[in-house]
């Protein structure tokens, strides 16, 4: 693929839009990140604050530490952090400056102030809603189908922006995503110049190492990684790998105040298709350049399936990520195109029933199955053995496959989401 071909433009662009760093789970901080805005609007601590949320925010929300609250968790938690001591202008690094002396105006705000919480009826999956009162005054914003995508800005009953684009999976981007495939994905990442993604893949090993080192060493959740590197050692590079990921989301989803740099608006997501590749091109010693080349594979691939599935589902998004770090796995041992698909559909074909039940401890479990699916998936394309069109949800054609787990995710387990939620919510 060339340089100046629209493709390798586009290509570069959805990176560029995608690789972004975030500090704690996307859910909460969008929540944090509505409220701060709102806030900054308002001009002044609001007395009240309501907050309507879509079913699958409070499914992300709901059970996941908010970093930089001392330990605190929930809708609540997120909209006071944002309110007392957010930053907009950071995004989704909104929180990443709370101080001590902060923390404890969060906790007192929390105790002295009315924060109702609602279900925001919406054909949205991921819809968020804030209001905030003071006396007379009040402000409002809306963030909608992406995490920090404002659709509606409000104050005093004047509309400061209103900006509605039903059922667009990435409203926010500049890209165009429905022009992917896995041929032009391989292609790019064969081709593309590496000055153009030195940094910013840079900074994805950097950062998501970081907090994989940090889960390991430390203390966080159900330590999934610290088990599986307990139980099954460090000799072997596929127990490295899954542990090393698996101890990134343990850090992340237990408040770890260290930035991801996510991928799909996710971070677990982010970590997923990055940190076992790492893994395997330091144990096999392919070099720099081919490491980041396997890197942009494995996060164009993943950010390719979740265009159809959507920012957020019951299907559970490390199952994407898991899939395109075994192809790039695969891409690291001098595997062609062809070992590249084949690892893909073996591994969705593994793992693709894996529910989503919002971001808590076992999300670090679910990454290491997917993980352990990406590599088997290739290993038995090693042996000769693959799944073939009509097993299942497989169809003949890598497109077609991708097409059908997007089916799955987005249409197929909407039922089996709002289902969740209830169970989730004791409704």
């Amino acid at each position: 693929m060339r340089k100046e071909d629209e493709k390798y433009r586009n290509y570069l662009q959805i990176l560029q839009e995608e690789l972004i760093p975030a500090m704690g789970c996307t859910e909460p901080i969008a929540i944090a990140y509505a409220a701060a805005k709102a806030k900054e609007l308002l001009g002044e601590i609001p007395t009240s604050v309501v907050i309507e949320a879509s079913g699958n925010i409070v499914k992300n929300v709901k059970s996941v530490v908010v970093p930089n609250t001392g330990g605190l968790k929930g809708i609540e938690a997120a909209a006071a952090a944002g309110i007392v001591a957010g930053r907009p202008e950071l995004s989704l690094e909104v929180i990443s400056g709370i101080t001590q002396a902060e923390q404890e105006k969060i906790k007192k705000y929390l105790e002295n102030t009315a924060i109702k919480v609602m279900p925001l009826n919406s054909d949205c999956v991921l819809d968020i809603q804030v209001c905030l009162r003071n006396g007379d005054e009040y402000a409002k914003v809306r963030i909608s189908e992406t995490h920090t995508n404002i659709t509606h800005m409000e104050k005093n009953g004047e509309i400061l922006l209103e900006k509605r684009i039903p059922g667009a999976v990435f409203a926010d981007t500049n890209s165009d995503r429905a022009a992917m495939n896995v041929w032009d994905i391989w292609d790019f990442a064969e081709t593309v110049d590496m000055d153009d993604v030195r940094n910013i893949i840079s900074r994805q090993i950097d950062y998501n190492m970081e907090i994989s080192r940090t889960g390991l060493a430390g203390n966080y959740g159900a330590n999934v990684g610290r088990v599986l590197a307990t139980t099954y050692g460090h000799n072997d590079v596929v127990s490295r790998a899954k542990a090393a990921a698996a101890a990134g989301s343990d850090a992340r989803m237990s408040g770890c105040e260290l930035p991801v740099i996510i991928n799909s608006g996710s971070g677990n997501q982010g970590i997923t298709v990055s940190v076992p590749v790492v893994v395997y091109a330091e144990e096999l010693g392919v070099g720099e350049e081919k490491m980041y080349r396997a890197l942009v594979l494995s996060n164009l691939l993943a950010i390719h399936q979740k265009t159809r599935i959507g920012r957020l589902s019951a299907y559970c998004g490390a199952v994407s990520a898991g899939a395109a770090a075994g192809a790039a796995i695969a891409y690291l041992h001098g595997g062609s195109y062809k070992e590249i698909i084949h690892t893909l559909v073996n591994a969705l074909a593994i793992v693709s029933g894996i529910i989503c039940d919002g971001a808590k401890p076992s999300c670090a479990a679910k990454i290491a199955a997917a993980v352990d699916a990406g590599i088997l998936g290739y290993h038995m394309y090693q042996e000769g053995q693959q799944f073939y069109g009509g097993d299942g949800i497989i169809s003949k054609g890598v497109e077609a496959t991708l097409e059908n787990i997007g089916r799955l995710g987005k249409d197929g387990m909407r039922g089996t989401d709002e289902e969740i939620i209830r169970i989730m919510t004791g409704t």
